[in-house]
């Protein structure tokens, strides 16, 4: 009796051992990449998957968006400006047969080439396209990405730059540069304010001169200010005309 018990017990874990090897539950979100003696067969999944043990070995993938952080590249700006740049990059499988059988490692294949199309693109462009276009950069560099992992099975879907950092030195010259933008705008927007306001001179000069008595009413208004700002001096100027009416004429005999 205790020999049928032996037997049953090893044929038990026989079978258990046989059902462990042999059935895998596979997620929606998960396929499953089939080797029978070392020769692909298929992809299956999600569900139940039967599988010959010792003889068929199966190599789960996840279809999900992957987020992976690029480490911070030395990049040379256009106009040779050193600047550490750092991104996040998002990709997902959608050949999961061309993931396992074309490239050794996927994760680590497109991790590198991330970091090494992230400063060949950036390399061409100058500091300021970098801070001000980051949309149409991280669109450049998706388009190379996705075209050359394609061939691994894997679509990137973004990319994204996160910080562009300076040393200090830079980080001065640049403030120092903006400050001389700004003095340089100050004085442009200074020179055409005096400009139109001598434009506008000039159009009351010929407007004031069609009618004299237009200069007269003028000159009160300007004595009227002038007196009310509590001034003790008041100069006031005289037109030469008037003098002629006040001062009478000799007659040349």
């Amino acid at each position: 009796m205790m020999i049928e018990y032996s037997i049953y017990a090893v044929l038990a874990l026989i079978v258990v051992m046989f059902l462990t090897q042999a059935v895998r539950i596979l997620r929606e979100y998960e396929r499953g990449v089939i080797f029978t003696l070392g020769r692909f067969t298929g992809v299956r999944g999600p569900g139940l998957i039967i599988l010959i043990p010792v003889v068929q070995q199966l190599v789960k993938l996840d279809l999900r968006v992957m987020v992976q952080v690029v480490p911070p590249q030395d990049v040379i700006s256009r106009d040779n400006v050193p600047v550490k740049v750092n991104a996040v990059l998002y990709f997902r499988i959608v050949d999961p047969e061309r993931a396992i059988i074309k490239v050794g490692d996927y994760m680590a294949a497109t991790s590198q080439l991330a970091q090494t199309t992230l400063r060949s693109v950036l390399g061409k462009h100058e500091l300021d396209e970098m801070l001000a276009e980051r949309d149409r950069l991280n669109a450049d560099i998706q388009e190379i990405l996705d075209k050359q992992t394609d061939i691994w099975g894997i679509k990137v879907t973004g990319i994204e730059i996160k910080d562009v950092d300076l040393n200090e030195n830079m980080v001065r010259a640049i403030a120092k540069q903006a400050e001389a933008e700004r003095l340089r705008r100050a004085k442009v927007i200074n020179a055409m304010g005096e400009q139109q306001a001598a434009e506008k001179l000039v159009e009351a000069g010929r407007i004031l001169a069609q009618e004299p008595q237009a200069m007269q009413l003028r000159y009160f208004a300007a004595l009227h200010d002038i007196a009310g700002e509590r001034s003790s001096t008041i100069v006031f100027p005289l037109p030469a005309g008037l003098l002629d009416h006040l001062i009478p004429r000799r007659d040349n005999p």
